[in-house]
């Protein structure tokens, strides 16, 4: 994660990483952009910030207004708003904490939530520019997604068409073998 936002971060984006990890249990998953074929963020875009372009959905930050609308239609939750200070507004920094969001309360339990309890979607900052920040497949690298060159388990890869249909070559055929292979069977008392 750490690679995704110092590529993204010298390329003169958005510092926040793309790529979420997600744990359950004794098991991780990673949670980035799927690049929909029907992608419902870049239909609810109202400024068309985020387009189809070389089988990937692209993200124009100079475009997106922050209204987060991509965000609440992504159905695999890999949209995040992130900000950036804007020149001539007034800083509040990023570690600034109102007094009053300083107690920890549950949600809905009080007429406002404290910072703890607020989603992402929901924080707004004065003096901050949200945009959208999304899973890009590092298009500005020729080398490709940083994350995919770094993951030290090799569990993350890009896969493009023919890569994809020869994959399914591959298990058609592993489906036919064993097809062909005589099977042997064991019935126990209890299925007879």
């Amino acid at each position: 994660m750490a690679a995704c936002s110092v590529v993204h971060k010298a390329a003169g984006l958005q510092g926040q990483s793309r790529l979420t990890v997600v744990r359950h249990g004794d098991r991780t998953a990673p949670v980035l952009c799927r690049q929909c074929e029907d992608a419902p963020c870049a239909r609810v875009c109202p400024v068309n910030a985020i387009t189809h372009a070389d089988d990937a959905i692209v993200l124009n930050e100079t475009l997106c207004i922050g209204c987060k609308l991509c965000a609440i239609a992504c159905p695999f939750g890999a949209i995040t708003p992130a900000g950036t200070p804007v020149t001539g507004v007034v800083s509040v920094g990023h570690d600034y904490v109102s007094p009053s969001m300083l107690t920890v309360t549950e949600p809905g339990a009080a007429d406002t939530d404290s910072a703890a309890t607020l989603h992402p979607i929901l924080v707004s900052t004065t003096g901050v520019r949200s945009v959208a920040v999304k899973c890009d497949l590092c298009g500005f690298r020729a080398e490709g997604p940083e994350c995919v060159r770094v993951c030290p388990t090799r569990a993350l890869f890009s896969v493009n068409d023919p890569a994809l249909g020869q994959s399914g070559d591959v298990k058609r055929q592993q489906a036919a073998a064993a097809l062909e292979s005589p099977r042997t069977f064991i019935v126990t008392q209890e299925q007879k």
